[in-house]
């Protein structure tokens, strides 16, 4: 999407199953608007966020993994832009200034064996030089990178993935990254169909041409619900999750309705995951607005509804793509399965093999 980029760190060491993920937004910032829906959420600056409150602007969002250790990555986020003197000016230098840089994180402590092994500033700093670095209109590399890194939802491998789309009429882009780390499953245990593909045509057997998705046979219904299981005993963790999600857009929006797309942004987790939001989830969905394309050339009060309809479809979409983008691994923090492993690669649900580099902008796309 114009102007956002993202960029993905991990955390180095054998016993390290974990990163962080940056969204870095343009000079000058983004309208930024948060909506936590987690029963066990971890944040930092999102009261920030509030529309009644002072700031107007956000240069980058954090996502991490870590648990509430790895918030510390936001600050890594923080000096790099303090350097570049970007954030909210508090001085009559153009250097005095204290970036906002709301974060949110996921659990994953001790999924590759460390307790220890966390995100920091430095993993932080990493996160937002990739994402600088970042050609514009570059893919956003998904699958099992950055804040996705030790991802886990419903027993299965999670991870980083993305979607967008373009509005008809108006032109105005809406994308979303998703880190799909949930409690919940995002596999129908009665077909062993994605969940988020349901009524998408995206994902359908027939590709773009329609159709619907591929069920696996009973077989290996049965064999994957097995081997689930069985990975799940062994991993012996507890159910501690949070899927984190930004959704971008050109459009320009005021703070209110940046708000308004966050919350109905969850609607897309709901679809793609279940259960969702529960009390050891931490769902947290952040909305920036780079405010390139207006909305309508009138005054239209319901123009925003296509906006909030295209996040929803979007989120559902990027769980989708970043469960079939994980890898699946076993060690000594856990056996977790990747969907690809358990089902194999089915017609129209696209790769499953999880491969990608470490950044990328989200932009038109499928």
């Amino acid at each position: 999407m114009v102007g956002l980029r993202v960029g993905h760190a991990r955390v180095p060491g054998d016993g390290a199953l974990s990163g962080t993920t940056v969204v870095l937004a343009p000079e000058g910032g983004a309208v930024a608007a948060v909506d936590v829906r987690g029963g066990g959420p971890g944040t930092r600056e999102t009261d920030a966020l509030d529309p009644r409150n002072l700031v107007q602007r956000v240069e980058a969002v954090v996502l991490t993994g870590g648990s509430a250790f790895g918030l510390e990555a936001a600050s890594g986020v923080m000096a790099w832009l303090e350097e570049r003197g970007r954030g909210v000016r508090v001085g009559p230098e153009p250097t005095h200034v204290v970036p906002v840089v709301p974060a949110a994180c996921l659990f994953d402590l001790g999924r590759g064996g460390d307790w220890g092994a966390r995100p920091g500033a430095a993993t932080g700093r990493a996160a937002v030089e990739a994402a600088a670095a970042t050609e514009p209109g570059a893919p956003v590399v998904c699958g099992c990178v950055g804040a996705g890194t030790g991802a886990v939802v419903g027993g299965f491998r999670g991870g980083v993935g993305s979607a967008s789309v373009v509005l008809k009429g108006s032109g105005v882009t809406v994308g979303a990254l998703v880190v799909a780390n949930g409690v919940g499953s995002p596999v129908d245990p009665g077909t062993g169909v994605l969940y988020g593909a349901y009524g998408d045509p995206s994902f359908a057997a027939g590709g773009a041409h329609g159709g619907a998705p591929a069920y696996p046979s009973p077989e290996v219904r049965a064999a994957a619900a097995l081997r689930l299981a069985e990975a799940r005993e062994r991993s012996g963790m507890p159910p501690m999750n949070t899927t984190l999600v930004v959704v971008g857009t050109d459009a320009e929006l005021t703070r209110a309705q940046a708000q308004k797309v966050a919350g109905t942004a969850h609607d897309g987790i709901a679809r793609a995951v279940r259960p969702v939001h529960l009390l050891n989830d931490g769902d947290t969905v952040f909305a920036l607005a780079t405010g390139v394309r207006p909305l309508t050339e009138g005054r239209d009060p319901l123009a925003l509804n296509g906006v909030l309809a295209a996040a929803a479809d979007v989120v559902a979409r990027a769980i989708v793509r970043a469960v079939l983008a994980a890898r699946g691994t076993a060690g000594p923090g856990g056996e977790f399965p990747s969907y690809g492993e358990l089902y194999g690669a089915l017609p129209g649900l696209g790769r499953a093999d999880g491969r990608g580099g470490s950044n990328g902008s989200v932009g038109p796309g499928r």
